[in-house]
């Protein structure tokens, strides 16, 4: 069975603003289908962790709710009524500067780096561009296997 990295990347937002949202909702659903990719950890103790305590959701109800394989529209309207009807301003620019400005550490970076087939004098420490870019050599891999 063919596997899929998540369509999501870190720093897409849906209409609440949260950045990793979509990419854990996205994340979530594959797994549930077999096709998310070795490596990668459908609701995780990274982003995936910081979004949801960030925002006061517990991450065994989330995932219940994503048992169902709901549309993200359905699920952001879910998370508004997890946290009383709306997600406060406050939380959602924390949970976004938390998760945007988060840098990984040298070793990392560089072994994500040279992973997706960059070259060593590159410097990205944003955990959220080397996301972006370990997903995009995996949807090359995806396209180019036999």
């Amino acid at each position: 069975m063919q596997k899929f990295p998540p369509i999501a990347p870190v720093a897409a937002k849906g209409p609440l603003g949260v950045v990793q949202l979509p990419r854990l909702w996205s994340k979530v659903l594959l797994d549930k289908k077999g096709l998310l990719p070795e490596g990668y950890s459908a609701c995780g103790q990274g982003f995936d962790r910081r979004v949801l305590e960030g925002l006061g959701l517990d991450r065994e109800r989330v995932l219940a709710f994503l048992d169902e394989m709901p549309t993200y529209a359905a699920f952001e309207a879910w998370v508004r009524e997890e946290l009383g009807g709306s997600v406060p301003p406050e939380r959602v620019a924390a949970v976004n500067e938390q998760i945007l400005t988060r840098d990984f550490p040298e070793d990392r970076a560089r072994e994500m780096l040279s992973n997706a087939g960059h070259p060593a004098d590159v410097d990205v420490r944003s955990g959220a561009d080397l996301n972006q870019l370990d997903d995009w050599a995996e949807f090359h891999r995806y396209l180019t296997q036999d």
